[in-house]
């Protein structure tokens, strides 16, 4: 049965779920968000402080993800710290400037800018670029992933 407290979830948990590729939107916040905006109308009834607690620690999981996973794949494919932050620079500057195609055109630019002027190789710079392509892409589906175990672990408990 379908009360007005989880429609409110669900509208958060589809918003939450956009942020996994749009990083204007908190993905797993707006998650958490839902969750207590059900409890508050419903009463928190089955929605214990160990409940949250357990979301909250998924959600820093998410977080982590987002951080680390650009990180991770400008690491792997053999970027500097230059490339590091040009993929986080370009990812900011991306989505205002190119809207939601900035998410992904932004941070590999800025990992190839970045690169370039680290050690000045092109092909090293297009390799650290693909790199963040590869991490964004993997802590896409981590981040999808750890979100849907948040929802599920959700209706198991209200159900």
């Amino acid at each position: 049965m379908f009360s007005l407290g989880l429609v409110i979830a669900i509208l958060f948990f589809i918003a939450g779920m956009a942020g996994i590729f749009l990083p204007i939107l908190p993905g797993a916040p707006l998650i958490v968000l839902g969750m207590v905006a059900y409890g508050l109308i419903e009463g928190f009834t089955n929605l214990t402080w160990q409940f949250f607690l357990g979301q909250l620690i998924l959600m820093a999981f998410v977080f982590g993800i987002d951080y680390l996973a650009g990180m991770w794949g400008v690491r792997r494919y053999g970027g500097s710290n230059t490339a590091v932050w040009g993929s986080v620079i370009g990812a900011l500057v991306g989505l205002f400037i190119l809207g939601p195609l900035g998410i992904i055109l932004g941070p590999f630019l800025g990992a190839v800018g970045g690169e370039l002027i680290a050690k000045g190789n092109l092909q090293l710079a297009v390799r650290a670029g693909m790199g963040t392509l590869l991490g964004f892409l993997g802590g896409a589906l981590l981040k999808l992933i750890l979100q849907i175990l948040m929802i599920i672990w959700f209706f198991s408990t209200i159900y």
